[in-house]
């Protein structure tokens, strides 16, 4: 089962460590990242149905439209390499 309250300790220092894990990258070398951390962090969930559930989540297809509004989400971020001229 897939926990979707908050859950993360110190999430503010993940944050701030994640987005100096892609200084310095180009968009495609933080792509690349971003698909290993998700490889690796699958792996260490390993439950099928957990996984389905997250990426049904992340893809935003597991709630109704109408349910939509109520439910939390979670807001991906463009690090800030990607933005940069």
């Amino acid at each position: 089962m897939l926990n979707t309250q908050p859950n993360l300790q110190a999430c503010d220092d993940f944050y701030e460590a994640l987005i100096a894990a892609h200084q310095g990258l180009s968009t495609p070398e933080s792509h690349a990242m971003n698909a290993r951390l998700v490889l690796l962090l699958a792996n260490h969930i390993g439950d099928q149905a957990t996984l389905q559930h997250a990426l049904q989540l992340a893809r935003g297809s597991a709630v109704p439209t109408a349910d939509r509004r109520s439910t939390p989400a979670i807001t991906p971020v463009v690090p800030t390499h990607a933005v940069a001229a």
